[in-house]
């Protein structure tokens, strides 16, 4: 029972980080400045960096080591199927990025607000898959990802969806959409986290043996989403020095997390 109650925590915790910055649409006025976008882009890169690292890729070569496979195969494997998964929701799905005016994906004719929610629920989806599988390796207990491991990805990936929150629903309140929408809609981008958090930790708990694979292909996906938009974003244009900065935060912070609490 308590393994069942510590997995419900510890895949809505990353939502619940969602909600609560989306509700800053009720503090704030106004957009985010762009000095304070580029230093939140960046701190999440680096969050995402460091827990593809240290939460998904080093357990995943670790565990086919103990299973006995050659160490770096899952975690090659993995890795690229991970990162082809993502390129091709990218490629498929609508969606539009903050700033841009140009859609991406195939074309519809859905919303601006619709098209923005999708862009950051693109970047929550691996998020959830790697939240998912840490705890379904916990849960199977002979894997060496411990409960304090678990909740460490879990906590920084949270940390990382405050600002995600803010950055959909302030610029959607300030181009004319009532507050509580905006919120509603932040707070929607992030709804796939725990929806994939779920669906991954069933399929790694019938296939325990593609354990493995499965955390590197959740680092794969999240190295993509961090590679083609995030740093892109945070370096673009003025001061891309603040980004750079905030990419160091977030990756000693998550690392420190990883390690403290694993």
């Amino acid at each position: 029972m308590n393994g069942t109650v510590n997995l419900i925590i510890g895949i809505l915790i990353p939502f619940a980080g969602t909600a609560l910055g989306s509700a800053l649409v009720f503090l704030l006025k106004g957009n985010i400045r762009q000095s304070i976008h580029k230093f939140l882009l960046g701190f999440a890169s680096g969050v995402m960096i460091a827990a593809s690292v240290w939460s998904l890729i080093i357990p995943a070569i670790d565990m086919a080591d103990s299973q006995g496979i050659i160490p770096w195969v899952p975690a090659a494997v993995g890795f690229l199927l991970g990162i082809f998964f993502l390129l091709i929701l990218d490629s498929i799905v609508p969606h539009l990025h903050m700033g841009s005016d140009k859609p991406e994906g195939l074309h519809s004719s859905a919303g601006r607000s619709t098209m923005l929610v999708l862009a950051v629920t693109l970047h929550n989806l691996p998020e959830g898959m790697a939240v998912g599988v840490v705890f379904a390796g916990m849960l199977t207990g002979n894997t060496g990802i411990s409960l304090a491991a678990a909740f460490a990805l879990s906590i920084g990936i949270a940390l990382q969806n405050l600002p995600e929150g803010a950055v959909i629903s302030m610029p959607l309140a300030a181009g004319g959409m009532k507050k509580g929408r905006a919120f509603m809609m932040g707070t929607l981008s992030g709804a796939v986290e725990p929806v994939g958090a779920a669906l991954t930790v069933l399929l790694s708990g019938l296939i325990t043996p593609i354990l493995p694979y499965i955390l590197s292909f959740a680092a794969g996906a999240m190295i993509y989403v961090v590679v083609e938009e995030l740093i892109p974003e945070s370096q673009a244009g003025e001061h891309s020095n603040i980004g750079t900065i905030g990419a160091a935060f977030g990756f000693v912070l998550m690392m420190i997390l990883d390690v403290a609490l694993g």
